[in-house]
């Protein structure tokens, strides 16, 4: 994996301003979150990201119960 200086973020500085780690995450590949100076997490966007078909499925599935959880509640009365 090829890291650069602008994709990496304390794990601190990440928590502190999480805004900060979606612009770095918009600008670059991926931001690689730091612990004592020390890769520990990856984050990258869902599309750059392999997922099996299972998983696009589950993805697919939470996205449409979020765009319409109050009418799925109103269908649970």
């Amino acid at each position: 994996m090829n890291m650069n200086e602008k994709e990496m973020i304390s794990i601190t500085d990440a928590n502190k301003n999480f805004s900060k780690v979606v612009k770095i995450l918009e600008k670059e590949d991926k931001v690689i979150i730091l612990k004592n100076n020390k890769p520990v997490y990856v984050l990258t966007k869902v599309k750059d990201f392999n997922l099996n078909e299972d998983e696009k499925l589950e993805l697919v599935a939470l996205r449409i119960l979020l765009e319409h959880k109050k009418a799925f509640e109103e269908l649970a009365k």
